[in-house]
């Protein structure tokens, strides 16, 4: 994960779904905050989520997910 600078954004837990999911959430696996680099659309509205560590994960459209997403502040 790259480093924190301030950017004038504000970070919020919101929970995300298949359909919701962005590029940038930082989704915590096993106790480790895995940041998305890349989504897939799959079949039948699953995504494949890759994430910048190099690893990946499915997520269904019944999964439901708790992640960090930053919020613009305008």
């Amino acid at each position: 994960m790259t480093a924190w600078t301030p950017s004038g954004s504000l970070a919020a837990n919101i929970e995300i779904t298949s359909i919701s999911v962005r590029r940038g959430d930082v989704i915590q696996i096993g106790g480790q905050p895995c940041r998305v680099a890349d989504l897939v659309q799959l079949p039948a509205g699953a995504k494949r989520l890759f994430f910048e560590s190099g690893e990946g994960l499915t997520m269904h459209p019944q999964s439901r997910l708790i992640a960090l997403r930053m919020m613009r502040k305008w």
